[in-house]
């Protein structure tokens, strides 16, 4: 029979419910629950004092704030995070890369300036909130009307569709790091490889000059310009919009798949309504994944900068330097340093979701979290959308957030986004697409017109980590070639573009 628990280290002081357990079941030898603990969440295998560490995959995830006696639940009300020395040992895990003699392929869209596609979109950018209606105005134009079902792309069946990402921002805003922040974050976007061409639509006066934009992110020749300002109002700059996106249909409609190698993969790595199975089931499966990602050639993009807090001493140690490693440590200096200035703890987070599902510390979301990168080396560690160039492991410093943390990862490259959930989030990300993971089973079923995969297979005991990796790095390739996600059937994707807004709104 399958264990009503789950022990994921020996060195342990709790094991994880399978199922709710109620008080009297016995879940080791000599030891019961002594109240009802809910699926997903801790309870003690032996005594801790006040003060003792409390340990999940043999790492610290908090401390007893009151005694806590074998066969209690373990959680908030008796468990608080707590300061401990960190060994950085930057590299000492480091490991030459197996990398696969003969690579995976997939069916794939190369650009003419080398870049591979994964799906073939025209897009809308706006430079300012101003000009998010007129954008979407435009989009609007050429989207399916599902009741009738009048297609205007009908003509063009290798276009994708066309999509307008708007945003808050643009004005009102500091021009220094704000600023340059989103431009870096739409120069990302204006440069995707899943573009085939790009309109930025802009007002005329606002802080975020079209010119400006593609000056300081050398975007000419790359993108059709206009402002409403310019263009004589709203009609206008409509009617332009749609003139030049019927101008390029034809032309967009040429791309063709060939079959590349899975190296010119870019996967973001993103969770998001994660619960006490995340860290058991889907994370690790993507991490089996992405380690077959990395061993094929390709790129798997960690963030949530947040939400590797206090694991991040288990990636420098597998960085590829001792350079690559500080930089990471840097980064949660200054997220310490962020936090503290607006007046909140790193252990804000995790959410009221995430402790519903048994997550206690950010300590023990963390550790879970970052078992979606596999176990290869850390080659690189990037700023928010910054290009992603390394091949192998990298980090991108983002919020948790996911929406933000997403739309960092697109823009600095990613063509692909695999996204895990044990709550049951709904997330798309255009012009990549998304993949969903779910944690347990009852959520799959639950959800299952939102979910792709079901790693609640491994919690059943019908797959292993290994064999759910494989079965995920085999619809990557899938998905990548074309085949739609749960979420593009949804026509999700649009809304959750989400730059990170960062300093003063004027």
């Amino acid at each position: 029979m399958t264990p009503l628990v789950i022990r994921l280290s020996p060195d342990d002081g709790v094991v994880i419910a399978r199922a709710t357990l109620l008080p009297g079941t016995r879940i080791a030898e000599n030891i019961t629950a002594t109240e009802r603990i809910p699926a997903g969440h801790k309870v003690a295998t032996r005594a801790h004092a006040v003060g003792e560490p409390i340990r999940r995959y043999g790492q610290i995830i908090g401390f007893a704030t009151q005694p806590i006696a074998p066969g209690q639940h373990v959680h908030v009300q008796n468990c608080a995070m707590g300061d401990f020395a960190r060994d950085y040992a930057y590299g000492v895990d480091a490991r030459p890369t197996a990398y696969i003699d003969t690579p995976a392929t997939f069916e794939g869209i190369r650009r003419p300036d080398g870049q591979v596609a994964t799906r073939n979109y025209i897009g809308i950018l706006t430079s300012v909130n101003c000009s998010a209606h007129v954008a979407a105005m435009v989009a609007d134009a050429f989207r399916r009307n599902p009741f009738t079902e009048e297609n205007p792309l009908a003509d063009f069946p290798h276009v994708d569709g066309v999509v307008a990402l708007t945003h808050k921002t643009g004005c009102g805003m500091t021009q220094k790091e704000p600023l340059a922040l989103l431009r870096r974050t739409l120069g990302g976007y204006a440069r995707h490889a899943n573009f085939s061409h790009v309109i930025v639509l802009g007002l005329g006066c606002e802080v975020n000059q079209i010119g400006g934009l593609m000056e300081e992110q050398r975007l000419a020749g790359r993108l059709k310009a206009m402002d409403i300002q310019t263009m004589g109002g709203t009609r206008r700059t409509v009617e332009a919009g749609i003139a030049f996106v019927r101008e390029v249909l034809a032309e967009s409609n040429t791309a063709r798949r060939e079959t590349v190698p899975a190296g010119e993969l870019s996967i973001a790595l993103q969770c998001g309504g994660s619960d006490g199975y995340s860290g058991i089931s889907a994370n690790p499966a993507l991490g089996a994944a992405s380690d077959l990602v990395v061993r094929h050639g390709g790129t798997v993009i960690l963030s949530e900068t947040p939400e590797t807090y206090g694991a991040e001493h288990l990636l420098t140690r597998r960085a590829v330097s001792r350079e690559v490693g500080e930089k990471l440590v840097a980064l949660m200096r200054w997220w310490e340093d962020y936090t503290a200035r607006e007046g909140a703890e790193m252990d804000a987070n995790p959410s009221p979701g995430n402790k519903a599902g048994g997550l206690t510390t950010i300590l023990e979301k963390s550790l879970g979290a970052m078992a979606k990168a596999g176990s290869t080396n850390l080659v690189d560690v990037v700023r928010y959308a910054e290009p992603v160039t390394a091949k192998g492991f990298v980090f991108m410093d983002t919020p948790g957030y996911d929406p933000v943390a997403a739309t960092g990862q697109v823009a600095g490259g990613a063509n692909l986004v695999c996204f895990t959930t044990g709550r049951g989030s709904v997330f798309g990300c255009k012009p990549a697409p998304s993949i969903k993971f779910a944690t347990n089973t009852p959520m799959y079923r639950r959800m299952e017109d939102d979910m792709d995969v079901n790693c609640g297979t491994i919690l059943d005991g019908a797959e292993t980590v290994a064999e759910c990796g494989q079965r995920i790095f085999e619809l990557i390739l899938r998905v990548a070639s074309g085949e739609k996600t749960k979420s593009e059937t949804f026509d999700f994707g649009a809304a959750e573009f989400a730059p990170w807004q960062i300093g003063a709104t004027m």
